[in-house]
């Protein structure tokens, strides 16, 4: 066990090395050459959107790419900025700069690697899919909606980042578009969208989005002056000369602790969402390769690339569905050809980046227009009405509040809300039935071949030998807080199942999967209250959990030896043997007080 719970904390790196050869290194370099190609134009655009330079979206790529093939916990991950950072980390940086993004991602770089080091990486499992689509369509929207500036050419200073305000100023400057911007972004979507459907083999090995760049920026370099495009927004004309070279160490100034307790709920933000689209992006790839990834691993990995990846002027990282992916296409088999995509956007940037200059930032928004779109899950919008409509309250509400308000809202309102939905339907399958031995609805404690109240005549021959002094409970689904109140109220409707002539209560458990402190808390009760009158309780059918959350609390004990059965038959037999015994006891009082 120990050495199980060692061995998800192993990069898989280090496993798969160890068969490694020469053809496969070759099939690795090729897939990462090609995924670092796909992962220059989108690393640029990126970082652009998320009001940071373009080297930093590069530094990323090559960075956190690296540490993530490298400490990762999947084969074939490929790691670097990706679109669902943009909102947080855009309104990081226009609140508190790049000093305070870089402490916001060192917290969630620790936080991952603690996460990790604490074997939570299965718990990401329990974030329910309507919230995950939810606030994955919002960021697609608020993402796609903030490239309008730069695909217009709108000459708007000082963009707002929040949604209504954003849209605001919109309106409000549809006369300041460039018309000349607006038809060189159409033109680099429409490259970008019918590049893949060509019909030409090698076309898939050139990402669309790299030949509308390329074919946009030489154009308005060559033909510029000519076809009145001197006006259009570039690389060069927002962020001045770009210098290539190798990442340098910097560290944040100026951190107070002010700011580092501002910054904790972002930190939390990113570190959500790093771990979240990492291990999506890790099940995904191992459906297309036949593996399997190790979470914990992945999420060490993920939390060592956001450290060093802000250290070495970055931004937040996870794994990128979509270029993870194209390495898989590509003949990627091992977290070699991560490594190899990672040096491809190093040298890139060491010898290109000053060229980067010239690219229209029109195209990068089309880009990103792209990436958005792909990113949401539109058809959860189509399918609303063909699920359960708690599931759709939840996945609305979470876009809803992701493109209006921010992630952190969304993530919070719509897991407490889903934890709550999800609570109520629990509540409506528990179910709790008070029955007596002359019922005829008794027959649906019947078990074939097993229980004693499936045999009518024999139930029969108890109702006439017992009568009404014995009555049965039966509870079926899940006994937690959200259903305990059913149990109170029948048990109160009905006197407690006490008065009169009952003597005895069988509670039936058998569909009781699982029982909290609540429902633990109302039976202990019960039986106390019962055992004040003299009426004995037997439970019958219990599962491991309730047994052992019994036993915890003395339960089994205070119910009295032989009381906790496995059938009814065995709750009668003890019913009956502990009657003899009060009869016994009153018949030996009776003659002490006769003498």
């Amino acid at each position: 066990m120990v050495f199980e719970m060692q061995k998800s904390l192993v990069p898989k790196l280090f496993t798969v090395i160890k068969d490694y050869d020469r053809g496969q290194f070759a099939r690795d370099l090729v897939a990462g050459v090609l995924v670092g190609i796909i992962a220059i134009p989108l690393s640029i655009a990126l970082a652009i959107a998320s009001g940071v330079g373009p080297a930093m979206g590069l530094y990323t790529a090559a960075v956190a790419g690296f540490l993530i093939a490298f400490f990762g916990g999947s084969r074939v991950q490929i790691g670097g900025p990706t679109a669902a950072f943009v909102p947080v980390v855009y309104a990081v940086v226009q609140e508190y700069g790049i000093d305070g993004l870089m402490v916001a991602s060192l917290m969630a770089g620790g936080l991952l690697v603690l996460m990790g080091v604490l074997r939570l990486g299965g718990m990401i499992k329990y974030i329910p899919y309507p919230v995950v689509t939810g606030f994955t369509a919002g960021i697609a929207v608020a993402i796609g909606v903030k490239q309008l500036k730069d695909f217009s050419g709108m000459a708007v200073e000082g963009l707002p980042g929040e949604f209504l305000p954003m849209c605001k100023v919109y309106w409000e400057n549809l006369g300041r578009i460039d018309w000349v911007t607006l038809g060189l972004g159409l033109g680099s979507l429409v490259m970008i969208l019918g590049w893949g459907k060509l019909p030409f083999k090698w076309v898939k090995f050139v990402p669309g989005s790299l030949v509308a760049i390329l074919v946009v920026t030489i154009g308005v370099v060559l033909m510029g002056e000519h076809w009145g495009m001197n006006g259009v927004a570039t690389i060069g004309s927002r962020f001045g000369d770009l210098k290539g070279g190798l990442p340098e160490l910097t560290l944040p100034q100026g951190v107070d602790w002010d700011m580092v307790r501002n910054l904790i709920g972002p930190a939390v933000t990113i570190a959500v969402l790093a771990g979240v689209e990492s291990l999506l992006s890790a099940v995904v790839a191992d459906g297309m390769i036949g593996g399997h990834h190790r979470s914990n691993a992945e999420l060490v990995g993920q939390g060592l690339a956001n450290i060093g990846s802000v250290m070495f002027g970055g931004i937040p990282a996870t794994g990128a569905i979509a270029r993870t992916a194209a390495n898989v296409r590509s003949g990627g088999r091992t977290p070699v050809a991560g490594i190899v995509h990672a040096i491809t956007v190093l040298l890139i940037v060491v010898v290109l980046m000053p060229y980067a200059k010239m690219i229209p930032l029109t195209t990068l928004a089309a880009v990103l227009l792209v990436v958005a779109y792909n990113m949401g899950d539109w058809q959860a919008f189509r399918d609303l009405g063909k699920g359960p409509k708690s599931d759709g309250v939840v996945f609305v509400l979470t876009f809803g509040l992701t493109v209006v308000f921010d992630l952190v809202v969304a993530i919070e309102v719509g897991m407490v809300l889903a934890v709550l939905l999800f609570m109520k339907r629990m509540a409506d399958v528990s179910e709790v039935k008070f029955l007596s031995l002359d019922s005829e609805e008794a027959n649906v404690f019947g078990e074939q071949g097993g229980d004693v109240l499936h045999d009518g005549e024999l139930r029969g021959e108890l109702m006439r030998k017992y009568g009404e002094e014995l009555v049965v409970y039966e509870i079926s689904g899940p006994f937690f807080f959200g259903a305990a109140d059913k149990f109170v109220d029948l048990t109160r409707k009905n006197g407690a199942g006490i008065g009169g002539d009952v003597k005895g209560i069988v509670i039936k458990m058998n569909a009781v999967p699982a029982m909290d402190a609540t429902g633990m808390h109302y039976l202990e009760t019960f039986v106390r209250v019962c055992q004040k009158q003299g009426v004995g309780v037997y439970l019958v059918g219990v599962q491991d959990q309730p047994m052992g959350a019994m036993w915890k609390r003395g339960l089994v004990g205070m119910l009295g030896e032989g009381r906790v059965c496995d059938e009814i038959g065995d709750a009668i037999g003890q019913y009956e043997k502990d009657q003899r015994a009060v009869e016994a006891r009153d018949i030996g009082a009776g003659q002490i007080v006769m003498a």
